[in-house]
């Protein structure tokens, strides 16, 4: 006879509970390395196993989700950290670069001479924090067949403060000349600094930094201005007060004429959708909340009071994320993939992928090594429908993406071996 016997409920009951507890402090002690993170500067350093991988001779093939298979050409990885493309009207391409010079790609090939305009200032690694570009964006006037002008953004050192600054040159087809600064920010503006002309013939200039609310301030907005510096007299806050959104009770303070919206965190690209004329912008949240805004006039942002991200240390910025009672983004990433410079696609070469956008990424959820390209594909009312991940293997900082003049994607790398990539059918 077995003189085995079910123990009563209330000890298995306590049994359960004893294996509960010892589960958890062994689950405590498994996770105590977290403890350890190291930060820097309130960040988390980052870990570098997937970093620093040398880029390929290529080309590169790729079957992708819409059925159009590509072929990823290398141009030239020569480049020190290219920032931003610009092609002119011979398809001719000038890439910025973040040590204050511009490079020059004819006829597919790189001239071994770097252009210099404004004295631009550069410091730290690219992708670190610290990091400060030297130059950035560059665009074309929209008559620039008939003026020949470029306006470029930089960094301006000046009086031991770094400054934003947009300058304005003439390309005589070889070099710059006659550059002139037409705007210089306040000291508390930083970062990086897209710059894109609207279908209005008006400079349109997202800034980054610490005070998008401060309505004094050029810090963390969007500015438009006419070509050659002054402020139009259209914008929406001339002559307005306001108190800061952030510090209620405070007194109203003018606002900075030249702002036509505010609450941007840090801005990486401008551009215009095709069809509507509307100012894009991209943005970098915290850790998680990254952005793809439609600029509007007077309107609002949000930024430091509302997020879909997260603070560095890993709470929520704000809890539950929300976007309630301020613009809300048409797109947003949570893990971040440090969203760069963006494009609409409207050529014919790439026929599947026609009317998609195209958004660079310099690294994905906090991890070096996880740069790449995304495609949003949106239906007629740009809401988005699905997206998709390109050139994940070659674990490249994506900086910037722009359709060329022959109906081809050419991207950038922001690499020490910084190199441009084109995008072509296979």
């Amino acid at each position: 006879m077995s003189t085995s016997r079910s123990l009563p409920r209330t000890a298995v009951r306590g049994v359960s509970l004893v294996a509960s507890f010892s589960a958890a402090l062994l689950a405590g002690e498994a996770l105590a390395q977290h403890k350890d993170v190291p930060f820097q500067g309130g960040i988390p350093v980052a870990p570098t196993g997937l970093a620093n991988k040398s880029l390929g001779n290529g080309p590169f093939e790729y079957a992708t989700g819409e059925g159009q298979d590509i072929r990823v050409v290398v141009v030239t990885k020569e480049l020190s950290f290219p920032f931003a493309i610009a092609f002119l009207p011979d398809g001719t391409m000038l890439v910025t670069e973040r040590k204050a010079d511009i490079r020059v790609i004819k006829n597919g090939k790189l001239e071994p001479n770097p252009i210099e305009g404004p004295k631009g200032y550069f410091t730290g690694t690219s992708g670190l924090p610290g990091a400060v570009h030297g130059y950035m964006d560059l665009v074309l006037h929209p008559q620039f067949a008939q003026n020949q002008l470029l306006y470029l953004s930089y960094t301006k050192r000046q009086n031991d403060k770094n400054y934003g600054a947009v300058a304005r040159m003439h390309w005589t087809g070889s070099a710059v000349d006659q550059v002139k600064d037409i705007w210089v920010s306040d000291e508390y503006t930083q970062g990086a600094m897209p710059i894109v002309f609207g279908r209005d013939g008006k400079l349109y200039i997202a800034t980054s930094g610490g005070e998008a609310q401060d309505p004094s301030s050029t810090a963390g907005k969007v500015l438009r201005i006419n070509d050659d510096g002054s402020v139009p007299k259209d914008n929406p806050f001339i002559g307005q007060k306001a108190v800061r959104a952030d510090k209620p009770g405070t007194a109203a303070v003018e606002f900075n004429p030249a702002i036509y919206s505010l609450g941007h965190r840090s801005s990486l690209g401008l551009a215009v959708h095709p069809v509507t004329g509307e100012i894009w912008q991209s943005e970098n949240g915290p850790n998680g909340g990254d952005e793809l805004n439609i600029i509007k006039a007077g309107k609002n942002y949000g930024w430091p009071i509302v997020s879909y991200g997260r603070d560095y240390p890993g709470q929520w910025h704000n809890s539950p994320p929300t976007h309630d009672g301020y613009e809300a983004p048409v797109v947003y990433w949570t893990p971040a993939i440090a969203v760069s410079g963006f494009t609409f696609y409207t050529g014919d070469k790439l026929a599947k992928w026609k009317g998609d956008v195209f958004v660079g990424g310099l690294r994905q959820g906090e991890i070096p090594g996880t740069g790449h390209l995304e495609r949003i594909l949106f239906n007629e009312k740009m809401e988005e429908l699905r997206r998709e991940s390109l050139l994940v293997d070659l674990r490249q900082r994506i900086r910037d993406v722009k359709q060329g003049p022959d109906g081809l994607l050419y991207v950038i790398t922001d690499e020490a071996a910084g190199a441009v990539l084109r995008i072509e059918p296979k």
